[in-house]
């Protein structure tokens, strides 16, 4: 690396493995994922959720190995669009680059929004005189702290993300702990078999279905990846990141899953919602539900600073290219952030937001952009694991494995076509339906932001190949040649 540029690029080894690790971790969200995400898949596995949490772990840790075997030889900002230039073509890095900026810069307005229909009604609930569908300021408040922790560099930011997420992590551990020991003679091991599936949804079927609602709660997994230009040792740190964050909030959703189950009752936990973690809380542990609430909160600002890192890192990475406009590429002369990505962040974010929640209100909308983030993220995923093919097949075949580089990347994609289609609201199981208004929106949402990137593919291609090619070039000191 010469010295330009080290004094022009991002900071380097800036952060080390249990930062890198964090953004992972808060990328996943596990205190919103275990109080919304996770839940919603009750209605189908019933009491065998926490075996639902288990195949769900089992998919996307194929992609998580795809992803770090990836990450292992293609170092960059711009990964997983890095990794499909290099691993199938360049225009793919472009496509991929170009919708995963798309899905991450729409996370931090997914977590606003959870933030404003979480704090008001609560709010309102222990003082009367709270409107409760004030929600708005929350979401204002949460973008700028953000933005300000984005603004004063990765250290900064990956310290909040570290901060933010052991608190929530500690919370449900100790409550998913003292459940269990609430449950006395009611622990069982069945809840990992099909006993306690719903009449509606017997058998694996149900749990099948359960784990394809749970896979939001894993996505994010990768997030570590666009920071591999400020991490030290990335090529190590970052594959260790991906793969031990899935594994360790895949461990966490389990056990919290398998606790709430068994409090709950597994032959009613079908009716188990999205606000019955606090409602057991505060009827069982009195004051403690206030520190589940915090900890939700506290999530949700986590993942949202975990979205504004990605999103910025891959912005900068693509603008460096000359894909994106350039002034995305303009970096703070101290804090080596990329400011005019985080400034353009924080208008999506809070524009986004804003627009969405009031159209249709907080809830409604979340619903909306969590559709769209899934089938982007999940289609991600799976090129990801095309890319680990290509990648290994074509220039590093003396590392090739039959087993870890082309039977492993087939299986996580076969796993994800499932939720692939149920995201869309493809009716091709009996569990899926069809998605209605606004959620429906979300699929031509998306299917508009590709359209316009493929335009914006062709017109680049015709002026300025090199710019797409360069993508699948930006890992830094990549060994590898085109």
């Amino acid at each position: 690396m010469t010295q330009v540029q080290q004094r022009t690029g991002l900071a380097r080894d800036a952060v080390g493995l249990r930062e890198v690790l964090f953004q992972s971790i808060t990328a996943m969200a596990p205190g919103a994922a275990i109080a919304a995400s996770i839940p919603s898949g009750a209605a189908f596995a019933g009491g065998a959720l926490p075996l639902s949490v288990l195949l769900a772990m089992a998919a996307c840790l194929l992609a998580a190995n795809s992803i770090a075997e990836l990450a292992r030889h293609l170092p960059a900002a711009a990964s997983v669009g890095a990794y499909a230039g290099r691993g199938l073509h360049p225009a793919a890095g472009f496509v991929v680059g170009w919708m995963y900026v798309f899905v991450q810069a729409l996370v931090p307005t997914l977590l606003l929004l959870q933030l404003g229909f979480t704090v008001a009604p609560t709010l309102h609930d222990e003082w009367h005189s709270y409107p409760a569908d004030l929600w708005w300021p929350w979401v204002v408040v949460g973008a700028l702290v953000i933005a300000a922790a984005g603004y004063r560099g990765i250290q900064t930011s990956t310290v909040l993300g570290t901060v933010l997420g052991a608190f929530e992590i500690a919370v449900f551990v100790v409550l998913a702990a003292m459940f269990v020991v609430k449950a006395g003679h009611h622990n069982t091991l069945s809840v990992f078999g099909t006993s306690h599936t719903p009449e509606a949804h017997r058998g694996m079927s149900g749990v099948i279905a359960g784990s394809v609602y749970t896979i939001l709660a894993f996505s994010g997994f990768e997030a570590a990846a666009p920071l591999a230009e400020e991490a030290r040792d990335p090529r190590r740190t970052i594959r260790q990141a991906v793969l031990g964050a899935t594994l360790a909030i895949g461990a966490l959703y389990v056990f919290t899953t398998y606790a709430a189950a068994v409090a709950f009752g597994p032959d009613k936990f079908s009716a188990f919602g999205t606000d019955s973690w606090t409602a057991m809380a505060k009827a069982s542990y009195g004051l403690f539900w206030v520190l589940v609430f915090f900890a939700i909160v506290n999530s949700t600002i986590a993942n949202a600073n975990a979205g504004l890192n990605a999103s910025t890192r891959t912005a900068f990475a693509l603008a460096r290219a000359g894909v994106l406009p350039r002034q995305l590429a303009v970096l703070h002369p101290r804090f080596r952030s990329p400011v005019v990505a985080i400034a353009a962040q924080f208008v999506v974010a809070v524009g986004a937001t804003l627009a969405v929640g009031f159209k249709w209100g907080p809830s409604t909308a979340f619903l909306l952009v969590a559709t769209g983030i899934v089938i982007v993220v999940i289609a991600v995923y799976m090129i990801a694991d095309l890319a680990c093919i290509g990648f290994f097949a074509r220039f590093r075949r003396e590392e090739f494995s039959w087993l870890r580089h082309c039977l492993v990347p087939l299986l996580g994609i076969a796993a994800f076509v499932p939720p692939l289609l149920t995201a869309a609201g493809v009716p091709a199981f009996s569990f899926v339906s069809k998605l209605t208004p606004p959620a429906s929106y979300a699929g031509p949402a998306v299917g508009v932001w590709l359209l316009v990137g493929l335009g914006v593919l062709l017109w680049l291609w015709k002026r300025h190949p090199e710019r797409v090619v360069q993508i699948g070039t930006l890992a830094e000191d990549a060994e590898d040649p085109l």
